[in-house]
């Protein structure tokens, strides 16, 4: 059976969940001199690129092989019941992002009703943008570390080169865990398509599943090699090695999750975690682009819209030192960001209190 990669919002699934490659399968098809009997995360594979691709050719071997570390247990573990059960990802996500059925378990099930309290319910309403803009540069200050440079200048100049086909990403802004993906991704300067996976998602967390076998996020795909996978220390540690020459992430970025990750999601009150009603059912034609790095307070405040209104889009990574610098210049003349640009109708803006406006007015049905 040829599979192909799967076009977004085209697709064809066969099976429904795709294939897992074990620890051990994997070995027996690579390099059997890697391999020992410690236990392995279980990687699914997805998508294949197709033989008929002649500028790509067969998925070859991919350096990486996923581990089980100290921090993904942590992931796991973050939370447990009065009987002990584990808080798993996927209880992580119901709690936070899908709303979970026994909301005694875990943390987020009692925080997500909470910020309710706080979050103000109609997103394209006139916004206190001082109150914006002070709890989103509060919340870059508690990740000012991360999210926020490039090492786009010490790579080699293999590395400073796109892969052939973007990554694809589903998550939703609010999630700490995605959050950690997402700061790789800047520091690693990539291009990536970003699928928001809000709760109440009309279409992406459906290609999760489908895709993946569970809804669980952050979820990577990796149609250059084959790979798709979650768990997001696995998934930070596998951008490093397969397009940061192999390298660690940056001091402290995987450790730091559990202890100030959460403070975006607290300070912004949600923001980037639910899907507008009102948002328009079908998506655009083309994806929308947006420069951006992680840890902008203003970008942020965009990429929280992006998700409520599940928008795909290419997020253009142009952190301190990014490659894509002179790209942004040679558009806006300017490097502030965000800056977005949409070919569905010609549109490019750089200020987020105009680009707010503009998206709730373009893709979502206007309010009573």
């Amino acid at each position: 059976m040829t599979t192909h990669i799967i076009p977004m919002y085209s697709y064809t699934f066969s099976p429904p969940n795709p294939p897992l490659i074990s620890h051990k399968n994997y070995c027996n098809n690579s390099n059997k001199n890697n391999c020992n009997d410690s236990p392995r995360i279980q990687v699914p594979l997805s998508l294949l690129i197709s033989k008929k691709n002649k500028n790509l050719g067969s998925c070859t071997r991919n350096r990486f092989r996923a581990r089980c570390s100290l921090n993904q247990e942590k992931e796991k573990k973050i939370s447990q019941n009065e009987n002990g059960e584990e808080f798993s990802s996927k209880k992580f996500d119901d709690g936070l992002g899908n709303g979970g059925s026994n909301p005694s378990t875990s943390f987020l099930s009692f925080l997500c009703p909470l910020l309710k309290l706080f979050y103000v319910g109609d997103p394209s309403r006139e916004r206190n943008y001082l109150l914006e803009e002070a709890t989103s540069s509060l919340s870059t200050l508690a990740r000012l570390p991360w999210g926020s440079r490039s090492q786009f200048d010490s790579l080699s100049s293999q590395q400073k080169v796109d892969p052939p086909l973007r990554l694809q990403l589903f998550e939703f802004e609010a999630c700490p865990f995605c959050r950690r993906v997402r700061e790789a991704i800047t520091e690693l300067d990539l291009s990536v398509e970003i699928y928001p996976c809000p709760k109440g998602s009309v279409r992406h967390r459906e290609m999760v599943r489908k895709l993946g076998g569970r809804e669980q996020f952050p979820f990577l795909v990796d149609p250059n090699t084959g790979i798709s996978m979650y768990e997001s220390s696995d998934i930070v540690k596998y951008l490093f090695q397969q397009y940061g020459e192999e390298r660690s992430p940056s001091f402290g970025m995987l450790e730091s999750t559990l202890v100030t990750g959460w403070v975006p999601t607290l300070l912004r009150a949600g923001r980037g975690m639910t899907f507008w009603e009102n948002s328009t059912k079908e998506p655009p034609p083309r994806k929308l682009e947006l420069f951006s790095f992680e840890n902008n307070p203003y970008a942020r405040i965009v990429r929280e819209a992006l998700c409520e209104l599940e928008l795909p889009y290419i997020l253009q990574s142009v952190g301190e030192g990014s490659g894509r610098t002179k790209q942004l210049l040679d558009i806006c003349g300017s490097k502030q960001v965000p800056y977005l640009v949409d070919p569905n109708t010609g549109t490019q803006i750089g200020d987020y209190k105009k680009i707010i406006l503009y998206l709730f007015q373009t893709y979502s049905f206007a309010t009573t």
